[in-house]
């Protein structure tokens, strides 16, 4: 054998040697990269595209804001007084929001000074809910007016404006801002319930028939994160309105915020 044969041996061996890309290496692969695909989309569905997207609604909201706050304020609504002597803005009475249709905007302290969701018809996802709003039930009343003020959100996905719905704290502001002025309930209660449990859109929620003359607001949102399996209720009653023309009422004053939202 000559000297040169050896190393031409040697490279028919290395090219015998390699593997050969087989139906099922190649299935293998792309099946991998599927699934590396898929996880980051989940990521960012669940987590970052929430970021953005609630980053997203309180620019928005925050430029509605400052639209208001430049205009010249609407003229205060009547003042009523009642049997004990005081005296309080009667809350302007909006109108019932179409599906899809603009409300107002919601602020709530607890979740941070740059909270400000848009409110808008429906709880259908197509049409409300997967925008990043916060919708308004069907049967609800509006803000201020006897009776339940009833509204749902994303805890999960598409902003996830109701992530930290399971935060609130006895006496935190839940406001309703409108270019008339402010609408404030304080958060009594958390519960959660079926969701064939209706009952808590009540008029007085969970007691049908009956009539308190109370104003009430109720957030709803699925529980726990990423389940439809129950509902987590947030109760709160009404404390009153401030018209533009006096200045955002102490409602409106920072509290402590509560954690990054849970994932």
């Amino acid at each position: 054998m000559t000297a040169s044969a050896v190393p031409e041996t040697r490279r028919a061996r290395r090219r015998r040697q390699r593997p050969r890309a087989t139906f099922t290496s190649v299935l293998g692969e792309l099946l991998l990269t599927a699934g590396v695909l898929v996880m980051l989309f989940v990521a960012w569905q669940m987590w970052i595209g929430d970021i953005i997207i609630g980053a997203q609604q309180n620019s928005e909201g925050a430029a509605v804001t400052a639209e208001w706050e430049n205009e010249p304020p609407p003229e205060p609504p009547p003042v009523v007084e009642t049997e004990d002597g005081e005296t309080w803005y009667e809350p302007p009475l909006l109108e019932h929001p179409g599906a899809g249709e603009y409300l107002a905007q919601m602020r709530i302290p607890r979740f941070g000074d740059d909270y400000n969701v848009a409110i808008a018809g429906g709880t259908s996802r197509p049409v409300t809910l997967d925008h990043g709003w916060i919708g308004v039930y069907d049967q609800s009343k509006m803000p201020g007016q006897v009776g339940n003020f009833s509204v749902a959100g994303h805890r999960t996905t598409w902003g996830a404006p109701l992530n930290r719905i399971d935060k609130l704290r006895l006496g935190d502001a839940i406001v309703v801002e409108t270019q008339e002025g402010w609408y404030t309930y304080r958060f009594r209660t958390l519960e959660y319930v079926t969701p064939s449990q209706v009952d808590v859109l009540l008029d007085v929620p969970q007691m049908p028939g009956a009539e308190t003359g109370e104003r009430y607001l109720t957030l709803t949102a699925c529980s726990p994160l990423y389940s439809l399996a129950e509902r987590i209720i947030a109760y709160a009653v009404y404390e009153g309105f401030q018209p533009r023309a006096e200045g955002a009422p102490e409602s409106m004053a920072p509290v402590a915020q509560v954690a990054a939202p849970s994932r």
